[in-house]
């Protein structure tokens, strides 16, 4: 059973189209989910951001795996076989390799630096979540896995955004709940 209430308020979601007008919000009743925590899933960043993911071979000089990182302005790559997500490689792991073993760093493998047994999240996993799970673990990328299979990687950055614009939209309806009841 689902209780619909009919909310006016300014701001609206990004997915309920428009800034101001009425949004029909399902409350969760007998563990049925709701629209609002589908609007706070991680499925709702990839539809914002797309679900294109660089990867890299477990092979491939810690110089390409930069190369990659400048040239699409991203902070991460996912290494993968085939399939297989093995791990992950990002600023971070080539940085600290410069520092170790000075220029020779950038013909190792990138599976000799990479971090191997990340965590991964599913697209119906919460931001709340992901969020607690990125902060536990002090990663900034979590690719995302649907049925097995790469469908995405969220930053820290797109969940810190899509917190932010939860909280603008939190804000705006208590300002207008308050002045509707002046």
């Amino acid at each position: 059973m689902f209780l619909v209430e009919e909310n006016v308020f300014h701001g609206m979601p990004p997915d309920c189209g428009g800034e101001t007008g009425t949004a029909t919000q399902i409350n969760e009743i007998g563990g049925q989910a709701t629209r609002w925590e589908e609007a706070m899933s991680i499925e709702s960043i990839l539809r914002r951001k797309g679900t294109d993911v660089t990867t890299i071979a477990p092979e491939a000089s810690i110089k390409r795996a930069a190369d990659w990182l400048r040239a699409k302005n991203i902070g991460a790559l996912v290494v993968t076989s085939g399939n297989e997500v093995l791990g992950l490689i990002s600023e971070r792991e080539i940085v600290h390799a410069f520092s170790r073993y000075g220029e020779t760093a950038g013909s190792m493998p990138v599976k000799e630096i990479m971090q191997y047994g990340v965590t991964t999240v599913s697209p119906d996993e919460s931001v709340n979540r992901v969020m607690n799970l990125m902060t536990h673990h002090r990663v900034r990328h979590v690719p995302v896995l649907r049925g097995g299979e790469l469908a995405g990687i969220v930053s820290i950055g797109d969940v810190v955004k899509l917190r932010l614009e939860d909280l603008e939209l939190e804000a705006n309806v208590l300002r207008d709940v308050y002045n509707a009841g002046r």
